[in-house]
């Protein structure tokens, strides 16, 4: 098959834990392999159940002990603005799920302020701007993504982009401030498709019946205003990982096999 920037391909698992399982080793052996190398690596990652399931199988696989975890720099694509003890936050979710399990440096932990943290939302969208302006390569103000991984919601969204607002539209900003979300909490903070689309590669996890419709729609190139999912691709390829219950209706050519 082969291997556009523009192609996007589809892996289809038998089920939801099998799907989970399947990015985490792609995940961890990746991440391996390069930090072998002496390569930094820098990943960008979602909230979300399906985000957070394959975050679990990488915590619980034994392939995590041979990582060297100093070279990974870990960050979000979007966050709950709520306190800081919240379970809610992603990166609560994140820590319980993997980074408990694993010898992350703190320091390559790059969360997102939380609501009681004595900044705002625009302050704490700017300050995380500042970060990754901090860690930039190449000629964006970001790291160097090797790998981006988002759930997808049932309504097509990614991180905290949602259908038909204006976040999903910017073009001059790297991160901005959601509010009125139409998902709770009402305040939340996201990058923008600019910095997720300098990833290398874009991993979209979609487990689920109701995931769908929303696979349908951004195979078939629909609008990333209306549907941002179809909006999402990476420098080198764009993955729709699926379970068979949400891969009901993909064309055959589509799905690869081989992957």
């Amino acid at each position: 098959m082969a291997q556009l920037r523009a192609e996007k391909r589809v892996v289809v698992s038998p089920d939801a834990d099998a799907l989970s399982e399947k990015v985490a080793t792609r995940l961890l052996n990746r991440v391996g392999r390069r930090a072998a190398t002496g390569k930094q690596t820098h990943l960008l990652i979602s909230g979300g159940t399906a985000v957070t399931a394959v975050l679990r199988a990488a915590g619980s696989a034994d392939a995590r002990r041979d990582v060297d975890w100093s070279r990974v720099h870990l960050w979000w694509a979007d966050e709950r603005f709520v306190p800081a003890d919240s379970p809610e936050r992603n990166v609560s979710m994140a820590r319980d799920a993997l980074l408990s399990h694993i010898d992350l440096p703190e320091e390559n932990v790059h969360a997102f302020a939380a609501s009681d943290g004595g900044i705002d939302l625009d302050a704490a969208a700017r300050a995380y701007a500042e970060d990754l302006e901090r860690h930039a390569a190449r000629a964006n103000p970001w790291p160097d993504f090797s790998e981006c991984f988002l759930g997808v919601g049932p309504d097509g969204h990614i991180a905290s982009l949602f259908p038909d607002r204006t976040e999903i539209a910017d073009l001059d900003n790297a991160v901005l401030p959601v509010r009125h979300s139409p998902v709770p909490p009402s305040d939340r903070l996201t990058v923008t498709r600019r910095v997720i689309n300098s990833a290398r590669r874009v991993w979209m996890i979609l487990p689920g019946a109701d995931k769908a419709s929303a696979l349908g729609l951004a195979l078939a190139g629909a609008s990333y205003h209306s549907v941002p999912a179809a909006g999402a691709k990476g420098r080198r390829h764009t993955i729709f990982f699926v379970d068979e219950a949400a891969a009901g209706d993909v064309p055959e050519e589509l799905i690869d096999p081989d992957f």
